[in-house]
C-alpha cells in the first residue's frame, strides 16, 4: 500500500493530519516535523493501522529457565 499523508484545514482554523499506508508507529515520525511546525497536539487518534506490524516485523520469543 502506498504511504500518504492527508491534511485537511478546517474553516475553524484547526489541521487534522490522516496517515494511510503506514503501520505501527511509523506513522508517528512521518507526521512528527508537520506537528513541530504547526504547534501543540490537541488530540490524537489512532488509526487501526497504528496497531498493525509493519512488514519485516518480528516478535522473539525466549523460554525462560
Amino acid at each position: 500500500m502506498r504511504k500518504e499523508i492527508e491534511i485537511t484545514i478546517g474553516d475553524d482554523g484547526v489541521v487534522h493530519i490522516t496517515t494511510h499506508g503506514y503501520k505501527g508507529p511509523s506513522c508517528l515520525d512521518a507526521v512528527r516535523p508537520l506537528e513541530e511546525a504547526l504547534g501543540e497536539v490537541m488530540e490524537r487518534e489512532m488509526t487501526s493501522e497504528y496497531y498493525e506490524r509493519e512488514t519485516g516485523q518480528s516478535t522473539q520469543r525466549t523460554r525462560g529457565r
